[in-house]
């Protein structure tokens, strides 16, 4: 398949404000329902605690199909998938304000992340197709990575806003007209683009790509509920054992496979995606036990709640450019350990200051994790796609964003787990360890720095050949 010319330089950054609107959407549905979740609970009849898949259903599916997308795209056309993809997600959303039981909303979250997935990995290979200079390039990704921590840390607020207003189904409502903007948008600025070479659907390593996150994370969910030793817990940890590696088998074994195993055989590689897990299961984690301790702990309004975010998602946006130029001057290793010491040192205060202390010290705290955040998201993003050819945009792209939303179901899985059965005056004691989790993330992002130091990356606008792909 030809791969089209990119667009001159008049172009370019309005092609990449246009896929940055699609990926606003994705990071706002990511984290959006987490300020709504006690009154979309209120409003179906069904306990907060019980919610956690409204959340995870759409996290899990966007992460289970996000490779296999980008590889459709990088097969069928780039644009095509993209506004298939804006169309499903926004007839989900439909679905979704619609929903008369919380069934009807797990099932249409379901088919919101589907669409959710023909987003994400398209829009950033869209980008990378178009950004052809390496220095552009860099830029364009650190502002790539702030848009989607900066919508995810904004969702609560956005949410928070809208159920005042309207009401918990206007956090559904609202994608409708951004939609019909986007596919107007997308119709007359973007250009069609595909992939060098078509690839083959791997459908059955995406069935046990599926299995195995919608698993890992189910026990997490299910566990606390069932019982750690119960047969359906113990029938979920077996078929997990046996899903994995069967997974990593057939993936070594096909000759296009849906992951490419031989990337982690890359250290910094490997590091950069431990690190986009770590640093949204810190974000997703953080935004939860927020919301948990704000509105059940101080008895605040969604509202309220979601300002409480402010002061996190403002210090994204203060940082995450700052990152990105760090990046460009080829300083990755020093953002990633500014990222990692922030995020332990807002999380442990937090932890500290608990529902009971000073406000001003909780807010200055979420603002410290937010700078780590913002910091974190630039590096990463840029060493995972600096690893493969710009033609494999669309994988690298996948990998890197299945990481980050695997990161986001797995922290709400894990703080639902560490809250479940808890009552509004234990919150308080029982949001310690959650906070000591986003910490150990951030010990983690220290840990991606220092190997990102020991094996350092060329600086973005050298030239370079790309490594091969390995399988």
């Amino acid at each position: 398949m030809t791969v089209t010319t990119p667009p001159d330089s008049r172009h370019r950054w309005t092609i990449f404000a246009v896929c940055g609107l699609s990926m606003v959407l994705v990071g706002l549905d990511t984290t959006i329902v987490n300020v709504g979740l006690p009154s979309i609970g209120e409003g179906l009849g069904v306990p907060t605690n019980e919610l956690a898949w409204v959340i995870d259903a759409y996290t899990v599916t966007l992460a289970s199909l996000l490779i296999t997308s980008g590889a459709l795209a990088d097969r069928f056309g780039r644009r095509r998938m993209f506004r298939v993809g804006l169309t499903v997600f926004g007839l989900a959303s439909v679905a979704c304000a619609l929903a008369p039981t919380v069934e009807a909303l797990i099932a249409a979250r379901v088919v919101q992340g589907v669409g959710a997935s023909m987003l994400n990995p398209v829009a950033l290979a869209i980008v990378a197709h178009t950004m052809t200079d390496p220095r552009e390039r860099a830029r364009a990704l650190g502002f790539w990575g702030a848009l989607f921590g900066i919508s995810m840390a904004a969702g609560p607020l956005v949410g928070g806003v809208l159920i005042a207003s309207f009401g918990w189904r206007s956090l559904f409502w609202i994608n409708v007209p951004v939609i019909a903007v986007a596919l107007l948008l997308v119709a007359v600025v973007i250009p069609e683009s595909w992939g060098s070479r078509s690839r083959r659907v791997d459908l059955f390593g995406q069935v046990l790509l599926a299995v195995v996150l919608f698993l890992a994370v189910g026990l997490l969910i299910e566990a606390p509920r069932w019982g750690w030793t119960a047969p359906g817990t113990l029938v979920g940890v077996g078929v997990l054992a046996l899903a994995l590696p069967t997974f990593v088998a057939v993936e070594r074994r096909t000759s296009e496979p849906l992951m490419e195993l031989g990337l982690f055989h890359r250290p910094v590689f490997t590091a950069a995606v431990v690190g986009a897990v770590a640093a949204f299961v810190a974000l997703s984690a953080a935004l939860l036990l927020i919301t948990v301790s704000t509105q059940h702990g101080r008895g605040w309004t969604p509202l309220q709640s979601g300002l409480a975010m402010g002061p996190m998602a403002l210090a994204i946006v203060v940082f995450a450019p700052v990152s990105g130029l760090l990046v460009a001057r080829g300083r990755a290793p020093l953002a990633l350990t500014l990222a990692g010491v922030t995020v332990v040192v807002g999380a442990v205060a937090a932890g500290i200051a608990g529902v009971d202390g000073s406000l001003s010290v909780v807010l200055a705290a979420y603002a410290v994790i937010g700078a780590g955040l913002g910091l974190g998201n630039a590096p990463l993003t840029n060493t995972a796609i600096s690893s493969l050819p710009v033609e494999r945009a669309g994988v690298a792209g996948a990998i890197t964003s299945t990481a980050r939303q695997f990161g986001s179901a797995l922290g709400i899985a894990a703080i639902g787990a560490i809250l479940a059965g808890t009552q509004a005056v234990q919150v308080a004691a029982a949001s310690l360890p959650g906070w000591l989790l986003v910490a150990s993330c951030g010990a983690v992002l220290l840990g991606v720095a220092a190997i990102c130091h020991g094996r350092r990356t060329p600086r973005p606008g050298r030239s370079r050949t790309p490594l091969p792909v390995t399988r």
